[in-house]
């Protein structure tokens, strides 16, 4: 299969195309790739299919059914939807419920069963309404309320259906298709199910030359409502949403199984939904649960198909993913024998590479389409595809060097490539780099430096690695720069919840990290109230742990203090309460190298030290921005804030060493922040990488002496030790 020796080859998987045969097999050969994929709106003609290739075949079993689906409109999948608030000026008003939707993904769904989860709310006085004050004009497709109180404000939530599947949707607009609109089917339906069930086996039945059957995820979407007004287009967008996942019939079987009912409230919550940065209440983690059990029962039985035709099943982790939870303990029940991961950044990998599954596959970026998922040009006019793809490379390799996963690959559409034989070049030289670091990891593992970290959040272990979705999408929280940066760390990371923390979690743990504003799922918001947590980690510090937290970690109203660990951390936040008290002076203690050159600090109002004790190690108007404190035989960290760059990421790493009580710089570090290396012992290959766009000198200590070399921007050196 090409010129690529069989060292040089395999574990890459390459998007064909018709049409482009030989450029298919020209790219197939330089890449050492083994595996060809069709792409969303490509196919694979016979000169491919039979060119000795393994084949994936990509489905999305809730879309490409529109002829079912124009007979079956009522098995379409929904959604919630609230009108934005209108202020009453009268005692009657009447409101258009599709005036702030994109009416080409929504179609109300004013059916009886449907109509009985509708509910009118006067949000001024937080109160529903009674059915006998409301009416809905199917024509106007619009409500009129009656007997209001002027000058209140009102909202409609109804449920609609989605007649224009997500991804599709985005696909169709990013590449100015002009084609049909492709719907979404709800498998909560029994004759979906059937339907689902015979097109699975008549698909593998048809495809004899699929080795792999890619699912794109299962069922339901991650949510993303889109807007009428171009100014305001995505009104809402969460990876981790399970609102596209509501119908009658799912609401109605959940009552029967829990024993009561939810309401379009619970799903809309004032109009704030139940974003997943804010912890769950009962009912969300009820209904997740609900939806996992579905999703894994029917899943399971399409995934039994495939392997009846002896095929193998991979999933897309992204677009369809809800109820799938790959990091939920139930997830080998499905049966997938792989999952691929489309990344951008080193956390993403990372979220791969840890899914209990046989292979792991991680779809790089930029995607072979002529625009990138922020609209600026890759593959036309404007756009430097090689550059994007070094940039990307740059950060999930340094994870990779921590974590192996089995396989790479690209998706798109591969002509798009002919006009930048650099990109070519680079994608080569990726791809030979990746199947080296393999070998490498099949060896053994990387060394790591002692201190292993603890991430502490309401979700756990159930959100490794992610916050919500890519790091473009999540960037404004500090947890996800901690992620990124922790991804090519020399550390051992795990992720905790509240309640591991009570079955003795932090045995295993010499750090934890707690980040996030207050009140959020990621500083852990309610779960502080629990007295039994504060003690644990109180005493788990006091014989010789380490607590770093940040922004607002451990805050939580109604006590002595906010942060609820300030005893721990030296300092604390004031909400208005301690105007009128004193305040310690600050007096800066610097901690020579801890601080890397270029490190950023944004201070926080109204922190304060908490006692004459507290070391500040960094300060910015008079705010500490870096402390430390000694609490027995442990210490605290607090740090204001947190972004991931070349110089933070070191200074993270020297703070997590320093609040371990650990040297901060030892062997199989470079002494260079901008860059890195890793170790593999049983393989006695030292990976060094500059993760900069210049070239580097650096220095590594090693059990042998110090090596000192220039490394190349975006560069990787090999050394045999």
């Amino acid at each position: 299969m090409g010129s690529k020796d069989s060292k040089n080859a395999g574990s890459f998987t390459l998007p064909g195309e018709l049409g482009y045969e030989d450029l298919t097999l020209k790219m197939a050969k330089k890449w050492g790739a083994d595996i060809i994929r069709d792409s969303d709106g490509t196919i694979l003609s016979d000169e491919i299919l039979n060119a000795g290739y393994g084949i994936y075949s990509t489905i999305c079993i809730i879309r490409d059914h529109n002829e079912w689906a124009r007979k079956n409109m009522d098995k379409l999948q929904q959604t919630f939807l609230m009108t934005s608030p209108k202020v009453a000026e009268s005692t009657a008003m009447t409101i258009d419920l599709m005036e702030d939707f994109f009416k080409d993904q929504f179609m109300i769904n004013a059916s009886k069963e449907s109509m009985k989860y509708w509910q009118v709310y006067d949000r001024t006085n937080n109160e529903m309404l009674p059915s006998d004050q409301w009416s809905y004009h199917q024509e106007e497709q619009s409500i009129t309320i009656n007997q209001m109180k002027p000058w209140h404000k009102y909202t409609v939530s109804f449920m609609a259906y989605r007649i224009w599947e997500e991804i599709s949707m985005y696909n169709h607009t990013t590449n100015n298709w002009n084609k049909e609109h492709l719907m979404q089917l709800d498998p909560r339906y029994q004759e979906t199910q059937e339907f689902m069930l015979e097109w699975m086996d008549q698909w593998c039945k048809t495809h004899p030359d699929t080795t792999v059957v890619r699912f794109t995820s299962m069922f339901y979407n991650f949510v993303w409502i889109w807007g009428s007004n171009s100014r305001n287009q995505y009104l809402y967008s969460d990876w981790g949403s399970y609102d596209f996942t509501v119908s009658p019939l799912a609401l109605d079987e959940f009552s029967k199984q829990y024993g009561y009912t939810l309401t379009a409230e619970d799903f809309i919550n004032k109009g704030k939904l139940n974003v997943t940065h804010m912890p769950a209440n009962q009912k969300k983690l009820d209904w997740m649960k609900f939806i996992h059990d579905f999703v894994i029962v029917f899943g399971k039985k399409l995934i039994d198909v495939v392997h009846k035709y002896g095929k193998q099943a991979y999933v897309f982790y992204d677009d369809s993913w809800i109820g799938i939870e790959p990091y939920s303990k139930r997830f080998k029940e499905f049966g997938f024998d792989g999952i691929i991961k489309c990344v951008f950044s080193g956390f993403e990998a990372r979220l791969c590479a840890g899914v209990d599954v046989p292979v792991h596959e991680l779809r790089l970026h930029p995607y072979l389409f002529p625009v990138g998922l922020g609209g600026a040009p890759t593959f036309m006019e404007g756009g430097n595809p090689t550059l994007d793809a070094k940039k990307f490379w740059n950060s999930i390799r340094r994870a990779l060097l921590r974590e192996p996963v089995e396989r790479i690959g690209l998706g798109g559409y591969l002509h798009l490539v002919e006009p930048y034989p650099k990109f070519c070049d680079y994608i080569e030289k990726i791809a030979d780099e990746f199947r080296t670091i393999k070998e490498f990891h099949k060896a053994g593992k990387p060394m790591t430096l002692k201190p292993k970290i603890a991430i502490l959040t309401a979700w756990g272990s159930l959100r490794s690695w992610t916050l919500s979705g890519h790091f473009h999408e999540t960037h404004m929280h500090e947890l996800i720069h901690i992620n990124e940066s922790l991804s090519g760390s020399p550390f051992e990371v795990m992720f905790i919840s509240f309640e591991d923390v009570k079955q003795g979690a932090l045995k295993q743990a010499d750090v934890v990290i707690n980040a996030g504003f207050a009140g959020s799922a990621w500083s852990g918001a309610q779960h502080w109230k629990e007295e039994e947590i504060v003690s644990i980690i109180t005493e788990w510090v006091h014989d010789g742990g380490a607590f770093i937290g940040v922004n607002e970690p451990s805050a939580l109203d109604g006590y002595d203090t906010y942060f609820r660990m300030s005893h721990i951390l030296g300092v604390d936040m004031d909400n208005g309460a301690r105007v009128c008290h004193g305040k310690w002076e600050l007096n800066e203690q610097q901690i020579s190298g801890l601080i890397v050159k270029g490190s950023t600090f944004k201070s926080k109002e109204h922190i304060y030290l908490t006692d004459n004790k507290t070391k500040v190690l960094a300060q910015i108007n008079e705010l500490p921005v870096l402390t430390s404190y000694d609490f027995g035989r442990g210490r605290g960290i607090y740090m204001s804030s947190f972004e991931t760059n070349l110089a933070n990421t070191r200074t993270l790493i020297n703070i997590i060493l320093y609040a371990c009580k650990e040297k901060l710089l030892q062997e199989y570090m470079t002494d260079n922040a901008k860059t890195e290396c890793a170790y593999y012992p049983e393989s006695k290959t030292l990976v060094v990488i500059n993760n900069s766009e210049e070239k580097q000198s650096t220095g590594i200590l090693t059990e042998k002496g110090k090596v000192e070399l220039e490394i190349k921007a975006y560069d990787t050196i090999m050394i045999g030790l």
